[in-house]
């Protein structure tokens, strides 16, 4: 964290503990220069950061101001109940929704994809037209499965950098997480096995349990705390479950990220019962924390962890380039991959490889983190402008989903269908469970730079919500 973002961080937390309230004048430029030490170029950039996320305001000759932050939405409710599913049938109705998405003409607020603009990255295009141009005539055997050796150790690196051990030949290179998820789940199950998910789950998941042919057991899980533990504990007494599948940073579609406590009891009643976690952390880098959350990978002392994530969420959306820390599964999940895709594309894994190489990507991640809290304020605000006041919002601490909820009654699907007649996008609830509990919620993607555009489409979200909730 660089000197202005400390000072910016430290501002933040006296103005949420009440030291600074709304309204009240802040510190001038000159003063805090004194008091803090810090140059008046670092100063000013403290305060233009507090600006941009909408915690302070500006008034010309006058100076800085705490700003009236009226972002107190209503919490959304966790899932009630357990749902169990023999038959997972589900792909059709995502499909419909992802397809309106990739229409250039769409407002794609239902997209679960980040604003493609926030990953314009010349030193990377460059590693890749390189690694085309040198890319020796072995590399198609050298990259095969697991893949790009330095990569490999890249990543072990980055592991290593939290204090957890991965060697470089446990971590399988895959094309995307997607990928990954899928073969660690079909690694550690046969069809017809039962499987523990979230409920609301990762659309992903549901398709992965279709395909595969395995039924699902759907636990409630809390928009900020994450998966009922109890729930949990009593579902593995009771069933022979073969796996988990869950994210523990910015779940999708909620957005919670469960605390450390949480992961070390999750790890506990799975490592009892000998039950594979699959740890979707595609998200994991996109924290707003002050420090990066520690994976459930970290507190596995039994290796039953199989943490998978990816490039495609903070780095190269387009090149699909994932893994999996695998552990004793590596091999198997290699012979998975030799009998599908064989290997991730070659070019962009050495692409990849020789760009963290060059050092950068910490960097990155700080701009993107930030360019993606100031835009998920933006759309809050937003919310509060143009939606009812009665709307429920779960507001997470990273990633780029806002889930919102009203009352059961309310149809997400109709509203889906209306916003969509009107060139906007939003994920409808039901594409996270085989259940009809979440038919009054749906998901918003806040990432996409803010503009006239997007202010119109949430101005039709709006009115699309009033008009069903006056039938």
């Amino acid at each position: 964290m660089t000197r202005y973002e400390q000072l910016a961080a430290q501002i933040r937390q006296q103005i949420e503990d009440n030291i600074w309230q709304s309204g009240d004048r802040l510190p001038s430029l000159r003063d805090t220069v004194k008091q803090s030490g810090l140059s008046l170029m670092t100063v000013l950039q403290s305060y233009q950061l507090l600006e941009s996320q909408g915690w302070i305001t500006a008034r010309p000759q006058s100076g800085y101001y705490v700003a009236h932050r009226n972002t107190g939405f209503a919490q959304v409710t966790a899932s009630k109940g357990l749902h169990m599913s023999e038959n997972v049938e589900i792909s059709a109705s995502i499909f419909n929704v992802l397809q309106a998405c990739k229409d250039p003409n769409i407002i794609p607020f239902g997209s679960a994809f980040p604003d493609p603009s926030l990953f314009i990255q010349p030193k990377l295009s460059r590693a890749l037209a390189s690694a085309a141009r040198h890319l020796a005539p072995q590399s198609s055997v050298i990259n095969l499965p697991p893949g790009n050796e330095k990569l490999r150790r890249n990543i072990a690196q980055r592991y290593a950098l939290q204090g957890i051990h991965v060697s470089p030949d446990d971590i399988v290179i895959t094309a995307g997480a997607m990928e990954s998820l899928s073969f660690s789940l079909q690694a550690v199950t046969e069809p017809g096995d039962w499987v523990v998910i979230e409920s609301p789950a990762f659309y992903g998941a549901l398709q992965a349990i279709e395909r595969l042919r395995l039924k699902a057991i759907a636990i409630k899980t809390d928009p900020v705390t994450g998966i009922c533990l109890d729930e949990l504990e009593k579902v593995v007494e009771q069933y022979d479950i073969k796996a988990c599948w869950l994210m523990s940073h910015c779940q999708n579609p909620l957005g919670g990220t469960m605390p450390d406590e949480n992961k070390i009891r999750l790890v506990e009643i799975l490592a009892a019962k000998q039950i594979t976690l699959i740890e979707d952390d595609v998200y994991g880098e996109l924290y707003n924390s002050p420090k990066a959350p520690m994976p459930v990978k970290g507190f596995d002392k039994s290796n039953s962890v199989l943490h998978c994530a990816s490039f495609s969420k903070c780095l190269a959306p387009g090149f699909r380039v994932g893994w999996v820390a695998a552990g004793k599964h590596a091999t198997k999940i290699q012979q998975l991959q030799m009998m599908s895709t064989v290997s991730a594309s070659m070019p962009t894994q050495q692409a990849i490889a020789d760009y963290l190489s060059q050092g950068g990507y910490d960097g990155h991640l700080r701009r993107l983190r930030l360019l993606l809290e100031q835009r998920r304020y933006r759309m809050l605000q937003a919310i509060q402008t143009h939606l009812p006041k009665d709307v429920k919002v779960n507001i997470p601490v990273g990633g780029y989903f806002l889930w919102l909820e009203f009352e059961p009654s309310f149809d997400a699907n109709t509203l889906y269908h209306f916003a969509l007649e009107r060139g906007v996008s939003i994920a409808p609830g039901a594409m996270f469970s085989t259940s009809s509990q979440f038919n009054h919620a749906f998901r918003l993607n806040s990432s996409f730079q803010w503009n006239g555009q997007t202010e119109k489409g949430m101005q039709i979200i709006g009115e699309g919500c009033r008009k069903l909730r006056r039938k």
